[in-house]
């Protein structure tokens, strides 16, 4: 897979079903070097076998959803101005309608009960901000006054100016004639407007003030939308949320969950009796609690809310998880070392598995008997699959034929014993041939994330240009138990630092075409960390790529969009344990040629985190170059431009091309 690959990387967004199982909607992306963007549109396929069809040509089409009477779909499209707006269009195919006309587009939507109404959460800037007033330059703004200890959020920048608030519309009907906007009257010797078609809809308020809310839920009934508000907190962090549920009419509020039950929620659903379920895991009475989350389902009594799943071995934690009521169960995901799996739960706390194996299950739908999910592989990024009954999975789609096409390798799955006795589970992929081949150990972000069995481009490119790559999930990770998730809590750069190059030396004296005297190493955020600390602590390699890293725990508190929290939870907040487990404290002590790349645009681990060990590396005289990509975030890699993404490929395989040739 080479770098200009990516394009070949075609990803599923959560599917919808129609009510009666007859069909199944789902948006795919992908990233186009050409537009130098994510491209995406809406693909239909009727069940149980026939041909997905493109059902829309739009530029960045996403999260459909199939109305209660499977007649209409509605989604998100970009308007003229790039901002995403709900569209509607048949089921069929056909003309979409916009459905919103929202200032700084729509996050998320949802349907009512009788398919009549459409809830919708949108941004709502302050009057002069954000392109309120043409012609007003961002610079020229006025002064933003901040009380809080959160002010930003990486991917969208200030948060306070610009509440999410919940709005209600009509649905619009398909067929029905578009309205209007008059032309404007003009002198005769002005050149004359054309008239223009305008949003169907006017759109109701249900949410005003400083608090945002987000994703809209509605009641059994359709009487109610429930939503999760978010403070911007005055004088400490609190992740505790709160569940409330807006009248769809009159507005008025009612609290469904209290932050007094300790839960940070996720996802909310609405079973069909009127049932509330959570994904939602317990933040402690300080509120703050987030290491290892142990993310579980929950649903609430009237005592409060009851776990249906352990939290200390079944995690529902994965980013874009979701709850799926199906009849009186629930489907959830579970992630378990490197898998994701679909899981049925009864409430009773009863486990079903319904979809296994070497797949990593994303969104998902039901209705009756079958089941729509979106799942990556081995071999592919993204597919729909279709289980019905006692039925085995039947593939749908085959979207990843390109990507094999360009040449992939499937990754060699390894366990090895620790020093400690402690088994640290990963992968080797390899080069085609006898070898010998230079070795990139490569480390995850997170730190409680996971390395999975899908498609990894990252990977694969490396592996194209010669390298065998080792990764593993250390201690600190997600998907072996909460125990794991937690033995760095206090403690990162000790049993983390050990499991990596344990897992680095058994798997290289596992295989003889691996050159563990040629070696280099690299990571991203929590990866960025850790290779920053391993090579002030070992300088067997060769050289050293540091991106996006959380290098300086001390000025991460003051600058991050998580800043607020994640440091105090991780390495504690005694001055002294601080420094013992800082990269920055330990920078002197680097000598491996280092590679710093970091986003301009990065409030997650912001920019200063790179530019200050960067310079300390020059100053005392280390090899070092640094990189950085304009107007892009820390999510470059999974969703930047993707020119930038294929410069990054080509500046990572350039740097390796100098340190640790092929």
């Amino acid at each position: 897979m080479k770098p200009r690959d990516i394009e070949k990387l075609i990803a599923l967004g959560r599917p919808s079903i129609a009510p009666d199982g007859s069909f199944a909607v789902f948006s795919t992306s992908r990233p186009h070097l050409d537009a130098n963007r994510n491209v995406g549109q809406l693909w239909r396929v009727d069940l149980p076998d026939g041909a997905p069809r493109r059902l829309t040509r739009g530029i960045s089409d996403a999260a459909p959803s199939v109305s209660a009477d499977g007649t209409r779909i509605a989604f998100l499209r970009a308007d003229e101005r790039d901002r995403p707006q709900v569209h509607v269009l048949a089921a069929a195919g056909g003309e979409a309608v916009q459905a919103t006309d929202a200032q700084l587009g729509v996050e998320s939507f949802a349907w009512s009960p009788d398919g009549m109404r459409l809830a919708y959460i949108a941004r709502v800037p302050e009057p002069g901000r954000y392109g309120t007033v043409p012609g007003l330059d961002a610079a020229a703004e006025p002064p933003r006054r901040i009380a809080g200890v959160r002010w930003h959020a990486d991917g969208l920048g200030y948060l306070a100016d610009r509440p999410a608030q919940l709005f209600v519309i009509d649905a619009p009907e398909v067929d029905a004639e578009p309205f209007y906007e008059p032309a404007p009257r003009v002198r005769a010797d002005d050149e004359e407007q054309p008239a223009r078609t305008v949003v169907a809809a006017a759109s109701t308020p249900l949410t005003t003030g400083a608090e945002s809310w987000h994703g809209p839920v509605w009641s059994a009934d359709g009487s109610e939308i429930l939503v999760v508000p978010d403070a911007l907190e005055s004088s400490r962090r609190d992740l505790r949320s709160r569940v409330v549920a807006v009248h769809a009419g009159d507005r008025t509020r009612r609290e469904v969950l209290g932050a007094d039950a300790n839960l940070s929620v996720l996802d909310v659903a609405v079973a069909d009796d009127g049932a509330v379920l959570l994904l939602a895991n317990d933040v402690g009475p300080d509120g703050v609690d987030f290491v290892a989350p142990g993310v579980g389902l929950w649903i609430l009594e009237e005592s409060g809310p009851r776990p249906l799943t352990d939290a200390e071995r079944i995690d529902l934690g994965e980013v874009g998880s979701a709850v799926t009521p199906v009849g009186d169960d629930v489907l959830v995901q579970d992630r378990a070392r490197g898998r994701m799996r679909l899981l049925r739960v009864s409430r009773r706390g009863e486990l079903t598995e319904v979809l296994a194996g070497d797949v990593e299950v994303g969104g998902v739908a039901v209705a009756g008997e079958r089941i729509v999910a979106s799942v990556s592989t081995p071999h592919s990024f993204g597919e729909l699959v279709l289980l019905s009954g006692d039925d085995r999975p039947t593939t749908l789609t085959d979207f990843g034929a390109a990507v094999r096409a360009a040449g992939i390798v499937t990754p060699r799955e390894v366990e090895i014993m620790g020093r400690e006795g402690y088994p640290v589970h990963g992968w080797v992929a390899s080069p085609a041939g006898e070898g010998p081949f230079p070795v990139l150990l490569q480390i995850h972000g997170g730190p409680y994330a996971a390395y999975g069995v899908h498609v990894f481009d990252e990977t694969q490119v490396l592996v194209d240009a010669g390298y065998a790559v080792v990764y593993c999930n250390p201690r600190g990770s997600a998907g072996y138990g909460r125990a794991h998730g937690r033995a760095i809590r206090h403690a990162m750069g000790t049993v983390d630092f050990t499991d990596v190059l344990d897992f680095f030396d058994g798997a290289v004296a596992s295989d003889p075409r691996l050159d563990g005297t040629r070696a280099g190493i690299l990571g991203g955020s929590y990866g960025g960390y850790l290779t920053a600390w391993i090579i002030a602590h070992d300088s067997r390699f060769a050289g050293a790529i540091v991106e996006r890293g959380f290098l300086d725990p001390t000025t991460f508190r003051g600058t991050s969009d998580i800043g607020s929290f994640f440091g105090d939870e991780y390495v504690g907040t005694d001055p002294d344990r601080i420094r013992a487990q800082s990269p920055m404290a330990v920078v002197d002590q680097v000598t491996t040629p280092t590679l710093v790349l970091h986003s301009e645009l990065d409030y997650r681990c912001p920019l200063e985190q790179a530019t200050r060990y960067y310079s300390a590396l020059k100053r005392q005289g280390t090899a070092a170059e640094m990189l950085i990509f304009p107007g892009e975030t820390h999510e470059l890699t999974r969703s930047g431009r993707p020119r930038h993404r294929v410069e990054r490929f080509e500046a990572i395989l350039d740097w390796w091309d100098r340190h640790l040739p092929v």
